[in-house]
C-alpha cells in the first residue's frame, strides 16, 4: 500500500478516501494505473483528472459506502474488480449487517490492492470453474444454526460477518491462543489456500513445495485434531511462522503466503513514507533499514527480509511505548526465510 496525492489540490490521500478534504474533490480509485483519483461530473459518467481519455462510473457497491473503486462508464460492469468477486453478502436490509459488511469489505479491498500489484490471477466464477469467491456469512439466531466458519473450499472464501466485531475477534483470539488475528489477516491467509491450488497443484510445483512445506498427502481433518488436541510442539519456531502453521502443510503455506502479503504491503508503505531506520546505539548496523526500493519489484526475498526485522523492531517498540502489544509479535527464523523465499519465487515466476 502506499500514499496517494489529490490532482487538483495535491492532499495527501488514503486509499478508503472518498472526499478530498482540502478541496472536496470527489476521489475514486482507478485500479489498472493503480491511482486514487480527484473527479469531475460530466454528464452521467465522472472523468478522472488521473486518466480524463475515458469516463467513469462508481461500482455498485459504492451506494452502501463500501468501495470507493471505478469501472469504465462505457463497458458492462456494474461493480468493480474487487467487488465482482462476491458470490454472497449479507442481507444489507438489516442495518446491523452494513457496518460489519463494510469493514470486510475495507479489507477485500486491500486485499486485492495487493494481488492486483502482483499480477497474480483473479478469475471470478463466471470466469473459471474454480475462480476466486467470496461469501460473506452472518451467523443464525442463537440456536438455528451452527455458526459461521471462516475458510476455503475450491476458490470459494468464506468469512464470518462476526470477525468485523473487534470484542468477539478478540474473544476468538485469546480462545485460540493466538498472538494476531485481524480482518485483512484473514484475507490473506485464505487467499493462500486459493493460490497454493492455482500456483503449486495445477502449475507441476507439488514436489518443490512439499520439499519445503512437507507432505501435504497427510489427512487433514486429523491433522487439525491433532493440532487443537496436543497444540504445536516446543520447537516450532525453528521452522514455522507461527503455531497454527505447524498443524498441516496446507496451513503452513497459507500462514507464509500470508507473512508474505503483509510484508510486501508494509514496506511499500514505509517506502511511501521515507522511512529510515538507524538506531543510534545500534553500533554494528543490524537495526538499520532504508526502504527505498519498490518491494514488489525485489529480485530476492532476502532484500525484503533485510528491511522488514528492523521495520518491526521499531513498531514494535513504539507500540509498547504506547501501551500496546507488538504488533508484529512473529519470529522470522531462517527456516522460515526459506519458505518466504519459495512464496517468493513462485510469484515472481508468475508475474514472469
Amino acid at each position: 500500500m502506499k500514499l496517494f496525492q489529490c490532482q487538483s489540490c495535491g492532499q495527501l490521500l488514503h486509499f478508503e478516501n472518498t472526499f478530498c478534504e482540502r478541496c472536496s474533490h470527489r476521489l475514486g480509485y482507478l485500479p489498472e494505473p493503480n491511482v486514487l483519483s480527484a473527479l469531475e461530473l460530466a454528464d452521467d459518467a465522472w472523468r478522472a483528472l488521473a486518466a480524463p481519455e475515458r469516463p467513469y462510473r462508481f461500482c455498485a457497491n459504492a451506494a452502501f459506502d463500501a468501495c470507493n473503486w471505478l469501472v469504465p462508464a462505457d463497458g458492462p460492469d456494474a461493480y468493480c474488480l474487487a467487488c465482482r468477486h462476491n458470490r454472497t453478502v449479507p442481507d444489507l436490509s438489516q442495518e446491523q449487517n452494513l457496518a460489519p459488511w463494510r469493514k470486510l469489505e475495507f479489507a477485500k479491498h486491500r486485499l486485492f490492492y495487493t494481488l492486483l500489484r502482483l499480477n497474480l490471477p483473479i478469475e471470478t466464477r463466471s470466469q473459471a470453474p474454480e475462480g476466486l469467491a467470496f461469501d460473506f456469512l452472518a451467523d443464525q439466531p442463537a440456536g438455528q444454526g451452527p455458526k459461521v466458519m471462516t475458510g476455503h473450499d475450491t476458490g470459494v472464501i468464506t468469512i464470518a460477518l462476526a470477525e468485523a466485531d473487534d470484542a468477539e475477534r478478540e474473544r476468538r483470539r485469546t480462545a485460540m491462543g493466538e498472538p494476531y488475528r485481524t480482518l485483512l489477516g484473514h484475507f490473506r491467509h485464505e487467499v493462500g489456500h486459493y493460490y497454493w491450488d492455482r500456483l503449486v497443484r495445477d502449475q507441476g510445483r507439488l514436489d518443490a513445495c512439499r520439499a519445503v512445506f512437507g507432505d501435504d498427502t497427510q489427512d487433514y481433518e486429523r491433522a487439525l485434531e491433532r493440532y487443537y488436541t496436543d497444540r504445536a510442539p516446543a520447537n516450532w519456531g525453528k521452522s514455522f511462522i507461527s503455531a497454527y502453521a505447524t498443524a498441516h502443510p496446507w496451513e503452513d503455506f497459507a500462514e507464509t503466503w500470508a507473512h508474505y502479503l503483509h510484508i510486501v504491503d508494509t514496506i511499500e508503505m514505509a517506502r511511501s513514507f521515507g522511512l529510515r531506520i538507524d538506531p543510534v546505539l545500534d553500533q554494528t548496523g543490524a537495526l538499520a533499514a532504508s526502504v527505498e526500493f519498490d518491494p514488489y519489484e525485489a529480485g530476492d526475498v532476502r532484500r525484503l527480509i533485510t528491511a522488514w526485522l528492523p521495520l518491526t523492531f521499531a513498531l514494535n517498540s513504539l507500540n509498547r511505548c504506547m501501551g500496546q502489544v507488538d504488533i508484529y509479535p512473529f519470529i522470522i527464523s531462517p527456516g522460515v526465510i526459506g519458505k518466504l523465499g519459495f512464496i517468493h519465487h513462485i510469484v515472481h515466476a508468475e508475474r514472469r
